[in-house]
């Protein structure tokens, strides 16, 4: 994706949040200069990969498969001594039509919200160790 319409898809966003009375943290609104300039109390941003996530995974169509993600909170598997976290907390905004690839996680815990009114649809499997013995482990 372009810079400029992960940009456009980042102010569309914060627009549609505030028209809902979504409050977002100031790092939300953060510029380039911004983070070039953040001190290092804001270590734990950086290293939990918090903030915009906008990914259209590889399809190369926004609109039909992609999301807008903004991560409030995050563990971190690499540095559990410093982040022992092992939830997410995240805004995820799925458009109209958009759809999702199937995903999943080792060891990470998700509480899964529908605010928005839409029909959101959900396929669980229940899956071992054995089922992913070729894949690595995350």
């Amino acid at each position: 994706m372009k810079r400029s319409q992960i940009n456009k898809i980042i102010d569309e966003t914060i627009v549609y949040m505030e028209e809902r009375g979504f409050p977002l943290p100031p790092f939300a609104y953060w510029t380039r200069e911004d983070w070039e300039k953040a001190g290092d109390e804001y270590q734990e941003i950086i290293d939990n990969m918090l903030g915009w996530d906008i990914t259209d995974f590889g399809s190369g169509d926004f609109n039909k498969v992609g999301l807008s993600v903004f991560t409030f909170r995050n563990g971190n598997f690499h540095n559990k001594g410093k982040y022992p976290k092992p939830y997410a907390e995240k805004l995820l905004l799925v458009r109209d039509g958009q759809v999702l690839p199937y995903h999943y996680h080792w060891s990470k815990m998700e509480d899964i919200i529908n605010r928005g009114g839409g029909d959101l649809e959900i396929i669980l499997y229940n899956a071992s160790k054995e089922d992913f013995a070729d894949v690595e482990q995350q």
